[in-house]
């Protein structure tokens, strides 16, 4: 039964449908809708018929050839979502990639989600590799299931392999006309032997039943009736809520607290410490101090009644201002040289027209729809938990780790994720459950407030750039310069580090496109004094800032047009040798032989998204203006053009985004189109507002007031997705579509006004 429960005064409300819930709403304060379950109908749900195994028993489901998907006596097809659904559509395009070589009827596929295991490959859903790093193995699974049903009917029939094909749900045998469906064939067909790998025929693209046709989201329905159920979501009889206050700057631990006036709070039951994690900070949980209550309300009020004396810690120096400007000063001095080519030296030497450039972005807080929230139930040394993770398999080791159990005796159950862009990543807050349980011997329920989420992400890193260019006679670039610094992901998980490794800096920086003879990329040392992580695109947004807009100011001060000086720079279509990158350019984890650079491919994305949006018919100035940008991030190629104006306040309004992307094989259409809506809308929120900064330690914003997200009135008028056909192997959707949002308005805003935006976000410049 789902219940709503008023957190206002405490009352709950049995409701059937959204429909029912909205209406209640309308007359009654704040609420939480959760699903209420009987702790032994959750662990049985949790620990399945077999370790874990999200198939029906095997009478129901005989058929199961590998760890993705089964075939029921009914006809049934379940398939396994070994990955996390955020928005991004994995539970819908991974599982119609198996339900097409299957030759399934996608009416008759139930999708099932995986717990964290090792068994289904990587589970991280991160990088926009869902379906880059499934798309060939998933198409095998499908294949081996068909290939074995084939074999069952033309064993059943004494006919010859060959001579029997597929067609939605069923085997035929033409020359007699017989036929027969899957469940029928099911039984039989699991008592076979798995086909190996070269025995599979897998079907040509003339073939393709779903792939690369769109479809909506295999739960809309459940996410448009409240069925649908998120980490927040979860409830269990018997469990207390918990709220966290967590050390207000990274690494502080408790001193001292007094909880008797938290005690006092109707309906809290109690607190606890968890310890502030040892340094790397890793997946550990922050630390802190914990209020536990019988509802959600309880315990955030008794958390503003604890008085606590923390430890002060290094990074209580951290001021955003004066950090700001030693990272500036690290980037105006030569850095670790990771990448060149020519003599930049010389080539300055000899003159031209120099180009000097300095841009800056700040910390950024994730900040999606659902704060971070956990249940947790720790019993006879085994735990089960209820996440939105991105990372289960992570999550499971982190809680492991935290309350000294094994590995095998941890299961996390992965709910819908009501957003995520890198923050679910950590599971830090699925170890605050797990650590709580453990120490109450009750379920209990972590629930992150707005707050609570802003004031202690793993935040998106602060960048400091400096650019240089030597223009020749021709107007390109003869000699070109460029330097990154920003505190690394990897200070997250090695204490101390400084340094960027390969990996970060080839998102977007070490991996540039252009034919320029003698360029050198170099990386500068800084200090994390918060959580560095995961964001949607990670180090792409502000390496693309900086390298766009400089890219456009070379455009200018040569007195070409942005779109032709764009491809220009790309220079004759070529593969861009490997040899001629890092040799720890990681690629996006992919081979570089099936994924190379290709100038071709960035020079069509340019040209489709300089036609589709009307770019030669534009005329910009007296407030209005257009900007392009280009991107490769995630293996997929990016073009954007912005048309914006200036309204009567002096504030920047979109007027129209055009996206244009190749992403080689597509498999969801529909899906693609939703990311690079959505991040045409979070790229507005990231320019116009994106700011977190900190003062002695302490991050200053904690909600909406002060963290603002673009509204109807600041979102986009107009968003055109342009797919540029492709063959090719599949690229990443997820967050390719970020990265070329920002410059290409802060080069649109250049058109519009003569002011160059070089720091991030606009509210700097008094323009949002």
């Amino acid at each position: 039964m789902i219940r709503v429960e008023n957190m206002s005064k405490n009352e709950s409300l049995a409701e059937n449908n959204r429909r029912d819930f909205l209406k209640g709403l309308l007359g009654a304060g704040a609420f939480v809708l959760s699903v209420s379950l009987m702790p032994e109908q959750l662990l049985a749900a949790s620990r399945g018929s077999a370790a874990g195994d999200p198939f029906p028993p095997s009478e129901k489901a005989p058929l199961q050839p590998g760890v993705y998907l089964a075939v029921g006596t009914d006809g049934t097809i379940y398939v396994v979502a070994h990955r996390s659904e955020m928005g991004n559509g994995v539970r819908t395009s991974l599982p119609r990639i198996v339900a097409d070589e299957l030759d399934a009827d996608w009416a008759r596929v139930k999708v099932v989600q995986a717990i964290g295991s090792e068994k289904y490959g990587d589970q991280d859903t991160d990088g926009s590799h869902s379906v880059v790093s499934f798309f060939l193995p998933l198409r095998e699974a499908g294949a081996t299931a068909r290939l074995m049903l084939v074999r069952a009917a033309a064993a059943q029939w004494g006919v010859p392999e060959a001579e029997c094909s597929t067609e939605l749900h069923e085997v035929f045998h033409k020359a007699s006309g017989k036929k027969l469906g899957y469940g029928e064939l099911a039984t039989a067909a699991s008592k076979l032997d798995v086909p190996k790998k070269e025995d599979l025929k897998l079907k040509p693209r003339s073939e393709w039943r779903y792939i690369g046709k769109p479809a909506a989201s295999y739960d809309l329905k459940d996410l448009c009736t409240g069925k649908g159920i998120f980490g927040q979501d979860m409830r269990m009889d018997g469990m207390l809520y918990a709220s966290v206050v967590h050390p207000p700057v990274l690494g502080s631990t408790v001193k001292s607290v007094d909880d008797a006036a938290a005690l006092k709070v109707a309906g809290v039951k109690q607190t606890a410490t968890i310890d502030t994690f040892k340094p790397p900070v890793l997946f550990q949980a922050l630390g802190g101090v914990a209020v536990l209550a019988d509802n959600t309300w309880a315990a955030f009020q008794g958390k503003k009644k604890l008085k606590i004396d923390w430890e002060t810690s290094s990074h209580s120096s951290f001021t955003s201002d004066p950090y700001k400007k030693e990272l500036q000063e690290t980037a105006r001095k030569p850095g670790k040289v990771i990448r060149e080519i020519g003599n930049v030296d010389d080539a300055f030497s000899k003159g031209g027209k120099i180009l000097e450039a300095e841009y800056y972005a700040p910390l950024l807080a994730h900040a999606p729809m659902e704060p971070p929230a956990a249940l947790a139930v720790y019993k006879d040394g085994k735990v089960d938990v209820w996440a939105p993770t991105q990372s289960p398999v992570g999550a499971r080791d982190a809680v492991a780790a935290a309350v000294g159990a094994k590995k095998e005796d941890v299961t996390i159950n992965v709910t819908l994720l009501g957003g995520a862009f890198g923050r679910k990543s950590f599971p830090d807050f699925a170890v605050e459950a797990a650590v709580l349980a453990k120490k109450t011997g009750k379920p209990v329920k972590v629930v992150w407030s707005r707050e609570d989420d802003i004031q202690f992400d793993s935040y998106h890193s602060v960048c400091a750039m400096y650019m240089k260019a030597a223009l020749g006679a021709d107007g390109k670039p003869a000699a070109w310069l460029q330097r990154t610094v920003f505190p690394p992901i990897g200070s997250t998980f090695k204490a101390g580090e400084t340094y960027s490794d390969g990996d970060e800096l080839g998102l977007g920086f070490s991996d540039l496109p252009y034919a320029i003879p003698n360029q050198r990329s170099e990386n500068g040392p800084a200090t994390a004094h918060v959580r560095i992580g995961w964001f949607r695109s990670v180090a792409n947004i502000y390496h693309a800032f900086g390298l766009q807009c400089f890219a456009d100011e070379c455009a200018v001060a040569a007195g070409k047009d942005p779109v032709e000086y764009a491809l220009q720079l790309l220079g004759p279509d070529r593969i861009i040798p490997k040899g001629e990158l890092p040799k720890d350019y990681s690629n996006y984890g992919q081979s570089y032989d099936q994924y190379p650079i290709d100038t071709a491919r960035f020079k069509r994305v340019v040209e489709t998204v300089a036609e589709k949006s009307g770019w030669a018919k534009i005329k910009p100035g007296n407030g209005a203006g257009i900007g392009i940008a280009l991107h490769r991030s995630f293996l997929t190629y990016v073009a954007t053009v912005v048309q914006m104006h200036i309204d009567d306040a002096g504030r920047v309004r979109v007027d129209r985004v055009d996206s244009a992307l190749d992403a080689g094989t597509v498999v969801n259409p529909e899906m693609v189109t939703n990311q690079f809506e959505g991040a045409a809308v979070m790229g507005t929120s990231i320019a116009f507002y994106g700011a977190i900064t900190a003062t002695n330690g302490v991050i200053d914003q904690s909600n909406f007031d002060n963290y603002p997200m673009a509204r109807m009135n600041t979102a986009p008028r107009e968003i055109h997705v342009h797919i540029v056909p492709n063959d090719a192997p599949p690229g990443g959707v997820g967050e390719p579509g970020l990265p070329a949002f920002a410059p290409a308005l802060c080069n649109a805003i250049f058109t519009a006004t003569g002011k160059r935006i070089r720091e991030l976000p606009l509210t700097k410049a008094g323009l949002a």
